[in-house]
Formats: C-alpha cells, sequence, structure tokens
C-alpha cells in the first residue's frame, strides 16, 4: 500500500473529483464535493479495500489525506 494508489483509489470513488485533485495535505473536508455521504463512502471503501473498520469518530478526528492513509495504515494487519 502506498499513498499515491490510496488517493488514486478514493478519487475514483468521487464522481466529481478530476484526477490529480487530492494531494497528501488536501483537508478532504474543505473540498466542495464533500458530505457526509461521501464519508460513507470512505469507510466502505476502507473497509474493503484494505479490511480496516473505520468510524464516523475516526474521520472526524482527522482532517488531510495523508492523516488518513496513515490510520488505516497503521490499522492493516
Amino acid at each position: 500500500m502506498n499513498i499515491n494508489n490510496f488517493i488514486a483509489k478514493i478519487e475514483e470513488e468521487f464522481d466529481e473529483l478530476e484526477p490529480g485533485t487530492l494531494q497528501k495535505d488536501t483537508s478532504f473536508r474543505d473540498l466542495d464535493e464533500w458530505s457526509s455521504m461521501h464519508a460513507l463512502i470512505i469507510i466502505a471503501l476502507v473497509d474493503t479495500e484494505y479490511d480496516v473498520v473505520l468510524t464516523g469518530e475516526d474521520l472526524s478526528s482527522i482532517s488531510t489525506v495523508e492523516e488518513l492513509y496513515n490510520m488505516v495504515e497503521s490499522r492493516v494487519d
């Protein structure tokens, strides 16, 4: 798992995001496209792709794509 592949997978899930929009330091909550539905999509994506369970509280505690990546990476078996 690397951060560039991780970012690409997230961008694939959002029709509104152009490839290359997300960077490591992007604050996903500041994106115009961000909504609670996107939070659920991220939770499902991480569960399916990486077998890692995230909660809404987990997402509330972080703000950047890199922080999300680090959280997921730390929980991968």
